[in-house]
């Protein structure tokens, strides 16, 4: 079985303690990764200016088994972090006023593929299952997942919903194993393919729970709720530019919001107006379209 380390940052940092054969080894590879994935030993060899001999070393030097094992986890490396490589190329030269016209452009691109993907009798389904809830629970995992799990939690309270979220993989297991038939987990991925939130989930459906899922159309994670909220994606090469998809996560929630809000809406239309009261009263007033919050 071949080993799972990332073999570029190991030939970074161990570069620099090899011999001089190896080091040149090293530069070559490091110089084009692309060329060195799909290049024979020989070809390796030739470009580094040593011997077959030195790139055999050099590969074991990584802890790989030989040149093979080494080429493999190098081709592997470059097929997922292509984009990371080339970052510095694909990088702007761009002003801030451009550049913010390249994020605020990224953003109006991934909302309106997902506006396309919104189905309504879907949302109507996950809305009237998060009214009936005796308890809502929101697993998200990561960068963008995790706010928006927070996000839906803050969210619904303002409802009246009972509402809890969860983001550590041990946690959401305990929680899982403790759910009820009338509970409602509300699962947010980006991909949908994350192992501990799938097993997780996993958990919660072997107890009979309702899912409710924000996650990539054909992912693993879509397939098994009873409800699915379909997102799109829309990366770029631009590397150094903040991830949109966060922001087809968090349409669709609005959404949502909005679908539960309509479906109790003297129970929601009193609960905003409590707030409003709250919060001007906490102010010393305020404009009457100011947000719910701050």
């Amino acid at each position: 079985m071949a080993h799972t380390f990332d073999i570029v940052s190991r030939i970074t940092e161990r570069s620099s303690t090899l011999r001089l054969a190896e080091q040149k080894v090293a530069e070559a590879i490091l110089g084009d990764l692309s060329s060195a994935a799909s290049a024979s030993i020989g070809e390796l060899a030739s470009k580094a200016g040593v011997s077959v001999a030195s790139v055999t070393r050099f590969a074991k030097a990584m802890g790989c088994r030989d040149v093979r094992e080494f080429k493999f986890l190098l081709a592997q490396a470059v097929a997922v972090g292509q984009r990371f490589f080339d970052g510095a190329k694909a990088a702007p030269s761009a002003q801030p006023p451009e550049l913010a016209d390249l994020v605020y452009n990224d953003i109006h691109a991934v909302l309106e593929l997902n506006r396309a993907m919104l189905n309504p009798d879907m949302l109507m389904e996950a809305a009237g299952l998060l009214r009936d809830a005796r308890m809502i629970y929101c697993f998200g995992m990561g960068g963008g997942s995790t706010m928006m799990s927070d996000e839906a939690r803050y969210r619904l309270v303002r409802l009246g919903r009972p509402v809890a979220t969860y983001h550590d993989a041990m946690l959401q297991k305990m929680v899982a194993a403790t759910l009820e038939k009338n509970d409602v987990l509300l699962v947010f991925s980006a991909t949908g393919n994350v192992p501990e939130l799938l097993a997780n989930c996993e958990v919660a459906r072997e107890y009979g729970v309702k899912m409710i899922a924000i996650t990539a159309l054909g992912s693993p994670l879509a397939k098994m709720v009873d409800v699915l909220l379909p997102i799109k994606t829309l990366e770029t090469d631009l590397i150094f530019k903040p991830s949109s998809s966060r922001y087809a996560m968090m349409v669709t929630l609005d959404m949502l919001v909005l679908e539960l809000a309509l479906l109790q809406k003297e129970s929601s239309q009193e609960r905003l107006r409590r707030l409003k009261y709250v919060l001007d009263t906490h102010r010393g007033g305020g404009d009457r379209h100011q947000p719910l919050g701050d």
